[in-house]
């Protein structure tokens, strides 16, 4: 038997693991921008710190885990979805499921609004999901195969369509003058046509230059303002919110999110999600995932640290690296859960699955609102890339180490509780009051059963 929550729902040991390497994992993406500069990480990385220590760790994160936390909470969305429908279902009918699950969504909606404005926490993540379920909810009885191939869509969109207009087109223009430069040069006289490729090429060259000076400008007041007052951190802090509303953020994120959940359906209906496949399986879906993820980030690493406006494969390749990655990571992880070895060294996961949305809300108070506004601790600024990656460790492992303690005290975390009481329109109980079968249903992971 699973485990199951105070609410009913059920506990699935594997899917606990993932969502707890998941959710404190998403800190090391986002402690630099809590910590230093949002603007510079969007452009100008070298401005929270390059020194060797500085590349090696950003190096790491850009080519091993960058996008693929939350690309790995956008699976476990999606399985979440099919998990929790398929359970109405059974117990009050199809009619009543969309009604519940959409109630569960809006109230996490309004988790993350507090997060985003109240919290003051640009890059909150529980506002776009909540969004995003919303919709995937709509395709949840497709079968595995539609719903993967929707859900690729994003991925083949970004690779076709940046790969042409982001990439070729620009690089073509950047061979055409050349041509005409070397024509001049050799007193060939130039068309009209290539006149009209020039000033285009020009054109795009200044705007370039003016966002490029227009980012640099914005770094500099968000360090101005985010080592200042609390008056001026928190009015820096919604301006970046509003700023990133405004651009489409929103719809990015939103169109992200949707397919990702999807392939998530459609992998915990194969049983992939949840370690239910062979060892072979994932070990062949690890190699083959990272085969094509790793070098496709290493070549964008290698893009963005050459510091020059010349396009980049990146554009249209970083949501095929980001979902091949991520798919590496989940095959790894479930090839270690079959292992006694690794069943020991990612069981304290569990804990922190069971508790992740206490623990994503525990990272911004620790870090946005303790050890780096002017108001707190004052570290904004003073960490490199190591420094921050070391910082997001070391919080990570006092949070590990607490999500274990309460777990064994308390069968739901605070924040979990608040969102399921108020779903289920009733005060959930918080004491434990028998140890769940966690540990069994790990065992019999190891043995490649659900």
């Amino acid at each position: 038997m699973r485990a199951t929550e105070p609410d009913g729902a059920p506990r699935i040991a594997v899917l606990d693991i993932l969502r707890g390497i998941a959710i404190l994992g998403i800190l090391f993406m986002n402690i630099n921008d809590m910590g230093g500069s949002l603007w510079a990480s969007f452009g100008n990385v070298r401005h929270l710190g390059w020194s060797q220590a500085d590349q090696i760790a950003w190096w790491l994160r850009e080519v091993i885990a960058n996008g693929t936390a939350r690309c790995m909470l956008e699976l476990l969305f999606g399985a979440g979805m099919v998990i929790l429908t398929d359970r109405a279902a059974l117990s009050v009918g199809q009619r009543v499921v969309m009604k519940r699950y959409y109630l569960r969504d809006v109230l996490l909606l309004g988790f993350g609004i507090v997060h985003l404005f109240i919290l003051l926490w640009p890059g909150d993540i529980l506002h776009s999901y909540a969004i995003a379920a919303l919709a995937a909810f709509l395709f949840r009885r497709l079968r595995p195969r539609w719903l993967i191939t929707i859900g690729l869509v994003a991925a083949v969109a970004q690779l076709g369509g940046a790969g042409y207009f982001a990439y070729y087109q620009p690089l073509q223009a950047r061979a055409q003058v050349s041509a005409i430069n070397a024509a001049r040069a050799a007193g060939r006289p130039v068309t009209a046509d290539d006149r009209k490729l020039l000033a285009k090429v020009a054109t795009a060259d200044a705007k370039r230059a003016k966002s490029k000076a227009d980012r640099q400008a914005r770094v500099v007041a968000e360090d101005k303002a985010r080592t200042g007052s609390f008056a001026t951190w928190a009015a820096m802090q919604w301006s970046v919110t509003v700023y990133l509303q405004s651009q489409g953020f929103e719809l990015v994120v939103f169109w992200e999110a949707v397919s990702v959940m999807l392939i998530g359906a459609a992998l915990y209906k194969l049983g992939i999600l949840q370690g239910a496949r062979s060892r072979g399986f994932y070990l062949r879906m690890m190699l083959v995932a990272y085969a094509i993820a790793i070098p496709l980030r290493i070549v964008g690493a290698i893009e963005q640290t050459r510091f020059d406006d010349a396009p980049q494969t990146i554009w249209a390749t970083v949501e095929v690296a980001r979902e091949a990655m991520t798919l590496g990571h989940v095959g790894a992880v479930c090839l270690l859960v079959g292992t006694g070895f690794g069943a020991t060294l990612l069981r304290p996961f569990i804990a922190a699955g069971r508790t992740a949305l206490s623990i994503y809300i525990l990272q911004t108070i620790v870090c946005l609102w303790i050890l780096f506004p002017p108001f707190g601790l004052a570290l904004y600024g003073m960490l490199g890339w190591a420094g921050l990656m070391a910082t997001a460790l070391a919080i990570n492992i006092g949070l590990l180490l607490l999500a274990n303690a309460y777990v064994r005290r308390f069968d739901i975390a605070p924040v979990e509780w608040a969102w399921r009481s108020l779903a289920e329109g009733r005060a959930l109980p918080w004491r434990k009051v028998s140890s769940p079968p966690l540990s069994g249903a790990l065992h019999r992971l190891k043995g490649g059963g659900t």
